[in-house]
């Protein structure tokens, strides 16, 4: 039996709603107009037309993997992240609208003309070190990432945007692939910083198909924030900017990490939802 652009729809929100999904209609909408590869104001403008078998199969599938919980970005294949649209896949962690900000703050970072290298470690989709060259065409970028697969899928999108040229992809544990001695002008990272014990109370879209990996960081979430304020100056060049991302409730634990002798707080940012999100932090000379 035939359905309509706007029947299949109805229908899909009934299932969304059944499934305990926020934005039913909304998700319903988005997964049909991307197995028709059309935007939303074609399905408003052609409510009417009835959809293909194959269309109407393959929105069926689509439609019973989100109602079991698998995000929408690994569906349709792509988030988008600072304007530019980046694919996605379970090997990575799906770029997040708040990890913008760390973007915006590092840009504020390199003025127009200038030309630092940069490391984005666990730089999973790529999203960071894409979005900077791809604003700023100067800046030359090392991406470390752990896992192989988030790699390939990172070298993609910086195909994609046209970047490629100038960023090169490192498969490492952090600092590991590195001779100790600054090079780097700026280093960026969006560490995971969920604790342990939090996990089994995410939303399943993210326990049950985000690598794990990517988001937790030992029992407090700071393992890898640690970390990365210790080992970091030893790549920095002397006034050299780490930019990194962390948890809603650990600005004060952060705070206690810095070593004064070694950074100057340069700033810590709020997001939208006035979240401490972002710090800046500088390496003092020696």
């Amino acid at each position: 039996m035939s359905q309509s652009i706007a029947e299949a729809i109805l229908e899909a929100t009934k299932v969304l709603h059944a499934a305990g999904l926020s934005e039913p209609r909304r998700e319903a909408a988005s997964l049909l107009a991307n197995v028709l590869h059309q935007d939303r104001t074609f399905l408003i403008t052609r409510a009417e037309a009835s959809l293909t078998a194959d269309a109407l199969a393959t929105f069926h599938r689509h439609l019973r993997r989100r109602a079991g919980g698998e995000p929408l970005q690994y569906i349709t294949g792509y988030q988008e992240f600072f304007g530019l649209r980046f694919e996605v896949n379970p090997d990575a962690l799906i770029p997040r609208p708040e990890t913008e900000l760390l973007v915006e703050s590092a840009l504020d970072l390199i003025p127009d003309g200038a030309s630092p290298l940069i490391c984005d470690l666990g730089t999973g989709t790529g999203c960071i070190a894409i979005s900077l060259l791809h604003e700023r065409p100067l800046v030359r970028a090392i991406a470390v990432e752990i896992s192989t697969a988030a790699v390939c899928l990172a070298v993609r999108n910086a195909a994609r945007h046209e970047v490629i040229e100038r960023i090169g992809f490192v498969v490492a544990d952090g600092f590991e692939a590195f001779p100790e001695q600054p090079v780097f002008d700026l280093i960026v990272s969006n560490p995971p910083y969920i604790a342990d014990l939090d996990w089994a109370r995410l939303q399943r879209e993210v326990r049950d198909h985000e690598p794990r990996t990517a988001l937790t960081s030992g029992s407090e979430g700071l393992t890898m924030i640690r970390r990365l304020i210790k080992e970091a100056p030893a790549f920095l060049v002397d006034g050299g900017y780490l930019v990194i991302e962390m948890g809603y409730n650990q600005r004060e634990a952060v705070e206690e990490m810095i070593d004064p002798r070694i950074w100057k707080l340069s700033t810590i940012r709020n997001d939208l939802q006035g979240i401490p999100r972002t710090v800046v932090l500088q390496k003092r000379g020696s």
